[in-house]
């Protein structure tokens, strides 16, 4: 699974239903959300983008729509371990609504999910295999019995090297799946149902963005290289014709 999010959204009663194809985000309201949600900072626009393929920006970039119902908002700033930790302003914007935010991770099978009703928090869950439950929060919702219930275990892959138990009852992308689903109206990488809305025919709009308090674009970027400079080279895999799993040499 490859799929990643970076969701916040501010929804009314009607939920997902709100993201219709044939209904356009309105441009008004959507510019001044987002200087609601961004004050202070450097705002310019950007190229639009597909719902489907705008829940994970790059970094300085979101990609935002205030809907009939719903105001959503895809950026990558405000991710973290701990939904909980959210900044309070965010969670005051919320007022008289439902606030939900959708943070997954395909490459740390990370995936996190935090509800507010009107300010209150009410279910905030963080986990992945290497940190384990980082947040379980308030009473679970239907759609998670299933998967709490051992109901969807996560099967060993023939022939994969080092693998032991999973760390986790399921798999965390799957249950990120289900609660996009349930509270967004579409899935990524599951297997869509009827109901499910057509992430690809809702358009937000583009936006980039400058904290000004924030550390300087450039030194951030030379981190991350040197960081990927230290790493080791990359290690390949594929199938064997029985179906396990193999390492490529590719020397």
């Amino acid at each position: 699974m490859g799929a990643k999010t970076a969701l916040l959204a501010y929804m009314d009663a009607e939920g997902p239903s709100a993201l219709r194809p044939t209904v356009a985000a309105d441009r008004e309201r959507t510019e001044a959300l987002v200087r609601r949600l961004y004050p202070g900072w450097e705002i310019a626009d950007a190229a639009a983008c597909e719902l489907g393929e705008a829940t994970y920006p790059p970094e300085g970039t979101a990609y935002v729509g205030s809907f009939p119902g719903m105001d959503i908002v895809c950026d990558r700033h405000w991710m973290g371990d701990f939904p909980t930790r959210l900044a309070q302003y965010l969670i005051d914007a919320s007022a008289g609504r439902r606030m939900v935010v959708h943070w997954m991770h395909s490459v740390v099978d990370f995936f996190a999910f935090a509800v507010w009703e009107d300010g209150r928090l009410v279910r905030s869950l963080s986990l992945s295999p290497d940190n384990g439950i980082v947040e379980d929060i308030g009473e679970r919702f239907p759609f998670e019995a299933p998967y709490w219930a051992g109901e969807h275990p996560v099967k060993r892959i023939p022939g994969w090297p080092v693998q032991g138990p999973y760390p986790l009852p399921f798999h965390p992308l799957e249950l990120g799946e289900e609660a996009l689903r349930t509270f967004f109206g579409f899935v990524l990488e599951g297997r869509p149902v009827p109901a499910d809305i057509d992430a690809s025919a809702v358009e937000l709009r583009g936006f980039r963005l400058k904290d000004p308090q924030g550390p300087d674009p450039v030194v951030r970027q030379a981190a991350i290289a040197a960081a990927v400079a230290r790493m080791g080279p990359p290690r390949r895999f594929g199938f064997a014709p029985d179906g396990s799993m193999v390492e490529i040499d590719s020397r």
